[in-house]
C-alpha cells in the first residue's frame, strides 16, 4: 500500500486522516505501507518521524519504507527503520526528481505487444460463502465476485471491480492499485465504506435512501484530481 503525503505535520495529517476515514481508527488491517513524498508541496525544516509513524500506526498502518524522499531527510527515515526506495521501489537511495506512485508506472509511449501465446486473462476471485466480521478477501490483479454477501466488519478488496450478489455490509475497496475505471456493484447496498482508487466515502450518517438496500453501483466521475465517488441505483432492466 502507498500513502501519498502532501504534508508532514502529524497534527494536520491527523485531522486529514480523521476526515478521510470518519474517525475509524481500525479501518486498515496492519497494511504494510510505503510513504510517498512526491506530492509534498513545501519542504519542511524537519520531519517528526516518530510522530508520523505513531500516527500511521494509530490507524493500523505499518510504515515500512519511503519513496521520493528529499536527500536531507533520508537519515531520519533510516533511523526509525524505514527503507529508502526510489520511484520504482527498487533502489536504496532517493530519486533526484519526484514521480507519482499512486498507481503502477505508466507504460512507455511505444511498447511491443505481448505474444498471443503468453497472454493471460486477469484472474477473477469468486467467493461463494458469506464473509463474516473480521474476515478479508483480496482479488489481486483482477475482479472479485461475492455470491453470499459481506457482513459488517468484513473487508473486500480488488484491484479490479467488485461484484456483490448478496448484502454488502462491510468495507468495499475496488481499484486498489489505482485503477480509476474500477466499479463496485451490489444487489443490496449498505456498506460501511466504499473506495475506488483511493477515493473514499463513509456512511456514518446512513446510506442514501435512493440506494439503501437496493441494487446500486459506485464509480469515479470526472477527470484527474477532480474525480468524485458517485453512487447511484443500478438499472437492471
Amino acid at each position: 500500500m502507498t500513502a501519498r503525503l502532501r504534508d508532514t505535520d502529524p497534527m494536520r495529517l491527523a485531522d486529514a486522516m480523521h476526515t478521510l476515514l470518519g474517525g475509524m481508527p481500525d479501518f486498515f488491517n496492519r497494511e504494510a505501507t510505503i510513504l510517498d513524498f512526491a506530492e509534498l508541496t513545501q519542504l519542511p525544516e524537519r520531519i517528526d518521524w516518530p510522530g508520523l509513524a505513531s500516527l500511521l500506526r494509530r490507524y493500523r498502518l505499518q510504515p515500512v519504507a519511503v519513496s521520493n524522499l528529499p536527500e536531507a531527510f533520508i537519515d531520519g527515515a533510516r533511523k526509525i527503520g524505514l527503507a529508502v526506495l526510489d520511484a520504482d521501489n527498487a533502489a536504496t537511495t532517493a530519486p533526484e526528481a519526484p514521480a507519482a506512485a499512486v498507481a503502477p508506472a505508466p507504460a512507455p509511449a511505444v511498447a511491443a505487444p505481448a505474444p498471443a501465446s503468453t497472454a493471460a486473462a486477469k484472474p477473477t476471485l469468486i467467493i461463494d460463502r458469506p464473509l463474516r466480521s473480521g474476515q478479508q478477501a483480496y482479488a489481486r490483479a483482477g475482479d472479485l465476485v461475492l455470491l453470499a454477501g459481506v457482513s459488517h466488519g468484513a473487508e473486500v478488496i480488488a484491484d479490479g471491480n467488485i461484484h456483490c450478489y448478496g448484502p454488502l455490509r462491510g468495507r468495499a475497496i475496488a481499484g486498489a492499485q489505482g485503477n480509476t475505471h474500477a466499479r463496485i456493484f451490489s444487489t443490496n447496498f449498505g456498506p460501511e465504506l466504499v473506495s475506488i482508487a483511493g477515493v473514499y466515502r463513509t456512511f456514518e450518517k446512513g446510506i442514501p435512501e435512493a440506494v439503501a438496500g437496493k441494487t446500486a453501483q459506485a464509480w469515479l466521475k470526472g477527470e484527474g484530481d477532480h474525480q468524485t465517488l458517485t453512487i447511484a441505483p443500478l438499472q437492471t432492466q
